[in-house]
């Protein structure tokens, strides 16, 4: 894969970030297909608008399919599905695979990579970290509002052709894009930011500058950090302390975004408990470190997830 000129390019989870992705790369000119339910019938009729840095793209027709099926084989996967609909890919990702397809997962948080990998081959298998601030208000329209970075890397390899060649294309589309060696700790570094204000958008019903305004919760936040920080060691990663201070920092032009698990809680539907709180807790303490913070925390979200109307 030496460039995506011409190649086919799936998008399966077409909510705010694949759409935000998936819409970038096919408004640069890419062969984008994406897979879509409750919007599906908005996006055939009025196409998909993305606001980004002042600028509105208007993308119209656009590729979009109820099933994997009518998409046919590719030779790129991007999964932005939420960890909690990962059972889903065994049945929507066979019809999208052929001999030389890559996958390439978006995902929060950890396992990811791994779940993919022993369903449909290592070799296959890419993830990336997507540090942005983005919302879906209603079908077909995204709001990109802050950041929108993308770290991409192969799963247990070093960095490969194919990612550079998504890299440049990513890059190529408008958005920031960087190819990364340690895709693992690069995992860390996400969850440093996500471990806590996901968490507590949850637990705190709290919105980014709602945490960051309230001194209890801005100290919660770094002490959560801290164990991230302490467990991410434990594993090997290299991560200096003053990243989490950059973590904080970085989020002040946030405003009042709502982190995606509090939308997602907000609206019924599953948090991704597991990816973002409970891997994690479990690696961590597996290693050796002293989680408590997290470890009342991944309860607590546990919890309200289990009351959900339709887990009763």
């Amino acid at each position: 894969m030496n460039t995506l000129s011409g190649k086919r390019i799936a998008v399966i989870g077409s909510g705010a970030v694949g759409c935000y992705y998936g819409g970038m790369l096919a408004h640069a000119g890419r062969d984008v297909h994406f897979l879509m339910r409750s919007d599906l019938n908005a996006v055939q009729k009025n196409g998909l608008t993305i606001f980004t840095k002042g600028e509105e793209i208007k993308l119209s027709p656009v590729k979009a399919y109820e099933s994997t099926e009518e998409i046919g084989p590719v030779d790129l996967v991007i999964i932005a599905l939420k960890t909690s609909a990962n059972a889903a890919m065994e049945k929507l990702l066979p019809p999208l695979i052929g001999p030389e397809t890559a996958l390439l997962t978006l995902q929060n948080g950890l396992g990811n990579e791994e779940f993919l990998a022993e369903r449909w081959g290592a070799e296959r298998v890419m993830g990336a970290l997507c540090f942005v601030c983005i919302n879906r208000k209603e079908p077909g329209v995204i709001h990109h509002l802050d950041h929108g970075s993308i770290s991409i890397g192969e799963y247990n390899r070093p960095v490969s052709q194919r990612v550079k060649t998504v890299v440049a294309a990513i890059k190529a589309a408008g958005v920031e894009s960087r190819a990364v060696e340690m895709l693992a700790q690069e995992r860390w570094r996400k969850l440093l930011w996500n471990i806590p204000f996901n968490g507590l958008s949850v637990a705190a019903r709290a919105n980014v500058a709602e945490v960051l305004a309230d001194e209890s919760l801005r100290t919660l936040s770094r002490s959560l950090m801290n164990e991230a920080l302490d467990a991410a060691r434990l594993l090997g990663h290299t991560i200096p302390d003053d990243f989490a201070d950059h973590q904080i920092n970085r989020s002040y032009s946030m405003g009042d975004y709502k982190a995606s698990s509090m939308i997602d809680f907000e609206m019924g539907r599953p948090v991704e408990v597991e990816a973002i709180w409970g891997e994690p807790l479990r690696q961590g303490i597996k290693a050796g470190a002293s989680m408590p913070r997290l470890e009342a925390l991944y309860a607590i979200i546990k919890h309200l997830d289990s009351q959900r109307p339709e887990t009763k």
